[in-house]
């Protein structure tokens, strides 16, 4: 008995290779399974994961920011780098709320102020991902 298997997605029926694709052959009811001959060895969670951390990096007003917060080992207040930029103050929060949500960055409020660091860790899990590649 053969699935019914929308796309490109692996069968979950149990039956045949664990790998194969189900396709419906053009024009019929009939699906054929077959096995990829390449298959990803990243699956897609961590590609997702991935891919926002790349896509974090790959602004180049972020990648100022975090050029900014790395010359510096502690804090910088929020308010020194927007001052360090012709950016508006909610265009600059935009950019801090993508690289916090990367992990890039994180703040410290204290008071009104938030205070954002660089995630050293982060940058090292980028580096991985690069080179993971080659």
């Amino acid at each position: 008995m053969t699935s019914m298997n929308q796309g490109n997605r692996p069968a979950t029926t149990g039956q045949g290779h664990a790998n194969a694709l189900h396709r419906q052959v053009p024009g019929t009811t009939t699906t054929v399974g077959m096995v990829p001959k390449f298959v990803p060895t990243l699956n897609e969670d961590d590609a997702i994961v991935q891919a926002r951390l790349l896509k974090a990096l790959a602004d180049p007003t972020r990648l100022r920011i975090l050029s900014l917060l790395s010359r510096h080992e502690g804090e910088v207040c929020v308010f020194e780098i927007v001052e360090s930029f012709t950016l508006e103050q909610p265009t600059i929060s935009h950019h801090l709320r993508i690289l916090r949500d990367a992990g890039l960055v994180d703040c410290r409020k204290k008071g009104l102020w938030a205070y954002y660091y660089v995630r050293r860790e982060a940058l090292g899990r980028a580096r991985d991902v690069i080179e993971g590649l080659t």
